[in-house]
């Protein structure tokens, strides 16, 4: 598990400085899969209709729900990578 840690924490480094600023739904697949990682499933409030971007981010994290935080940080180092 450290070893993973430990890549899911270069991966996040990483991710911050791609090469080219990935799409909208990588983004948001990026983020759901950093929280997932991080935090476990989401339990947050649904934001409301007027706030899209906030919804977008819940609706991605939320659907991840039941991925383990292991699985997770595994598909997010995997897709750091790939965009690196």
């Amino acid at each position: 598990m450290s070893d993973l840690k430990a890549a899911f924490d270069k991966a996040m480094a990483d991710s911050k400085n791609l090469s080219e600023r990935p799409d909208n739904a990588t983004l948001l697949k990026i983020y759901a899969l950093y929280k997932q990682g991080s935090i476990g499933d989401n339990t947050e409030k649904k934001p409301g209709f007027s706030d899209m971007v906030a919804r977008a981010k819940w609706d991605a994290w939320n659907n991840l729900k039941g991925t383990s935080q292991e699985e997770a940080m595994q598909q997010y180092v995997d897709l750091i990578e790939s965009l690196s």
